[in-house]
């Protein structure tokens, strides 16, 4: 015979279970369709109040991570509590405004457990919860609802954990009739394990729905994709977190009155399990949404930041400050992002008022490339010239690693002169204004400020190659006046890159420069230039240049010339710089919009430049400062192993005339001239003629990896 007792409990099981069952068939069926969301909009009536949700959120959240882990410690046989977290909240300073929440908070929690320990619809229990909150911001609807359900679980669970060894939770737990917990650990498992994840599914959506109510809407507008989406989407997803709520507060309302019929359903647990599938897409959903968001504003931060750093450079500075602060520190206005050349953190007056030249690469700067500026960098201290090198080292965040962080390490520490503390100080919105304005690809360039932080250069690297400090204070003024003083001569080409020349001048010797990576024609040409200059007693020098981008295949070939002793050679950091210079001296001419047609020094330099980008060998003569006369090497060779024909002219005329009038009497119908010149922006015309037959050249993209 059933007593009244079990009667009640029998009706108290079925309504929680019929609930859930209700809950169940609803859950899809009340799909996010038009209709439903016509629905809960109805329910959305703001009258314009400001809840500050945050701190709220911050004590929710302190009570589930209270209980979340209790629940594990009581489930696997632990007696009493754990108190492991510290509580991050203030509440002295939100009292106030929990004082004027209070109300709603506690009706909201009368409505969920009023209706949910009746067995009511889930749907129907959130849309009233909806209307409840009608006056409110999506965002405080959902914070609310979980204030509510906090203080509902959070007391369950204090009587739960606390009743074995507290007595009045023990009465408490007599009163409702609630189930021992550990006794029933293994059934009641699947189950909290349910309710924890649905738990943590809600505050997911929760605190990223918070989230974008604190976008800053002066860098994204809620009319906007990706923002106008996501606040399309809140809606339903305040529904579904609020839906959660109810089905949590009902499987916990289920257990009230079943002390000692306990009688676990698995058609519960899936309930929950589903709902925080569901609620778990919806988070990940809003977080891609979200992510989107961050780089929209991202974007609209960097590009004003660009516009100010434009805005900068065009404004007149009383000093350079304010430019190196925003080139170096854009983001944190941090004046102590610089380190000097002992390694030491310090303040950017350091610079201030100097000229700084901006040293601008990525972690590939060559050895030889670094050697010659520490030189340059050093001498003027020498010369008592008042600038100073800061490097800025331009690198992908993206694909930034150890290694990448071994190898800035390793050139910062060797770098005589100013540094960045990390390449991570460089704002985004700089890398492009030393790509769009100072064309910066991967070659280094050197930018020059002036005391007053104006441009007075984009790339002082060219004449500084070139003429050294002599051409401080590296404006483009100053490298204008150079060239107007400056006139194609071996002076020029070969600077102080053999020691011996001045000497040799002095004593008029006929001067050779010659290269080329094959050691057969450097045999024959030596040879029978050698002979030639016997014949006609005159004193020569020769010197090999080697070739241009090939530094191990030159360090052999120069190995080999020294060993057979067939000339002299220039070492192999003199070698990478002598072309450097001419590729220098081709930028320098045509940024300043010089041709080959009508300038001698740019014409003699592509001419040059085209032999060495071809398969054979070239060489120059010359004798004294300007009397030169050059040609590739099949011409060279053969006018030197057939000097028989135009040994009388040079008894007359000299060497160089009576060769060069020569070389004009010879045709060349076939050949093929190649310029090979590294990849910069903006630095080459379109229209190149050929050093031979003065016709257009052709312009072929290529794309090249030499490893020696």
């Amino acid at each position: 015979m059933e007593t009244p007792i079990s009667k009640s409990h029998s009706s108290q099981l079925s309504k929680s279970q019929q609930l859930v069952r209700n809950e169940r068939r609803r859950m899809f069926s009340a799909s996010d369709d038009s209709a439903m969301m016509k629905q809960i909009q109805s329910t959305h009536t703001p009258d314009g109040r400001e809840v500050d949700v945050k701190p709220i959120l911050q004590i929710i959240d302190n009570v589930l991570r209270h209980v979340t882990p209790n629940i594990d410690h009581v489930l696997n046989g632990g007696q009493g509590h754990m108190d492991t977290f510290d509580d991050r909240t203030s509440p002295a300073a939100i009292d106030g405004m929990l004082e004027a929440l209070a109300y709603i908070v506690h009706k909201i929690s009368c409505e969920i457990s009023c209706k949910c320990s009746g067995g009511g619809d889930a749907h129907a229990t959130t849309m009233v919860l909806l209307n409840t909150l009608s006056s409110y911001s999506w965002d405080a609807k959902v914070v609310l609802t979980l204030a509510a359900f906090a203080v509902n679980f959070g007391e369950f669970w204090l009587v739960v954990q606390l009743c074995t060894t507290n007595s009045l939770a023990k009465s408490v737990a007599l009163l409702k009739q609630l189930p021992d917990v550990l006794e029933h650990s293994q059934t009641l498992k699947t189950h909290f394990d349910a309710l924890k994840k649905l738990i943590k599914a809600m505050m997911d959506v929760t605190k990223i729905i918070v989230e974008f109510t604190e976008l800053p809407s002066q860098y994204i507008s809620s009319d906007v994709p990706p923002m106008s989406i996501a606040m399309a989407h809140i809606p339903t997803a305040a529904y579904w977190t609020i839906r959660s709520v109810v089905a949590c507060a009902a499987q916990i309302a289920s257990l009230v009155g079943l002390r000692h019929e306990f009688i676990p359903s698995t058609s519960e647990a899936w309930e929950l399990s589903s709902l925080a599938h569901k609620v778990s897409s919806i988070h990940e959903h809003l977080q891609n949404l979200l992510r989107l968001c961050y780089q929209h504003i991202d974007e609209k931060k960097q590009t004003e930041a660009y516009e100010g750093l434009v805005h900068s450079f065009q404004t007149p500075q009383l000093d350079n400050l304010k430019i190196l602060i925003k080139i170096f520190s854009l983001g944190k206005e941090d004046p102590h992002s610089l380190l000097d050349p002992k390694k030491n953190k310090v303040h950017m007056d350091v610079l201030k008022r100097k000229h700084v030249l901006l040293l601008i690469s990525d972690l590939d700067i060559s050895q030889e490339e670094f050697q010659v500026l520490e030189l340059l960098y050093d001498e003027r201290v020498i010369s008592e010239l008042n600038y100073e090198i800061v490097w800025l080292p331009i690198v992908d965040r993206s694909t930034w690693n150890d290694s990448y962080q071994q190898k800035f390490s390793s050139l910062q520490l060797n770098m005589p002169w100013y540094t960045v503390n990390h390449p991570s100080v460089i704002e985004p919105a700089v890398i492009k204004y030393t790509k769009e304005v100072w064309r910066f690809v991967k070659k280094p360039i050197l930018v020059t400020l002036d005391p007053q932080g104006k441009v007075t250069c984009p790339n002082a690297l060219n004449m500084l190659w070139i003429w050294g400090n002599i051409a401080f204070p590296f404006s483009t003024e100053k490298e204008e006046s150079l060239w107007k003083a400056e006139a194609w001569r071996i002076e020029l080409l070969v600077d102080g890159l053999e020691p011996n020349l001045p000497t040799w001048m002095k004593e008029q010797k006929v001067i050779c420069l010659y290269g080329g990576e094959k050691i057969e024609w450097i045999e024959s040409f030596t040879s029978a230039t050698k002979m030639v200059a016997q014949t006609l007693v005159i004193g020569l020098e020769m010197v090999y240049v080697g070739k241009n981008n090939a530094k191990e295949r030159v360090r052999k070939i120069s190995g080999l010339i020294n060993e057979k002793q067939l000339s002299h050679t220039l070492q192999d950091a003199n070698v990478w710089f002598f072309w450097n210079r001419l590729e220098s001296m081709l930028f320098s001419k045509t940024q300043h919009g010089k041709t080959n047609e009508s300038d001698v020094i740019k014409q003699e330099v592509m001419t040059l430049l085209g032999y060495d980008g071809s398969e054979q060998g070239w060489a120059v003569f010359f004798l004294g400062s300007t009397e030169m006369v050059r040609a590739n090497g099949d011409k060279i060779l053969s006018s030197m192993q057939n000097s028989e024909k135009w040994e009388d002219l040079a008894r007359k005329l000299g060497l160089i005339p009576a060769l060069r009038k020569h070389l004009e009497g010879i045709t060349d119908d076939h050949h093929c001239t190649r310029l090979i010149l590294p990849g910069i922006s903006g630095g080459i015309a379109e229209r190149v003629v050929c050093a031979e037959c003065g016709r257009p050249m052709e312009m072929y993209f290529m794309y090249r990896c030499c490893v020696d």
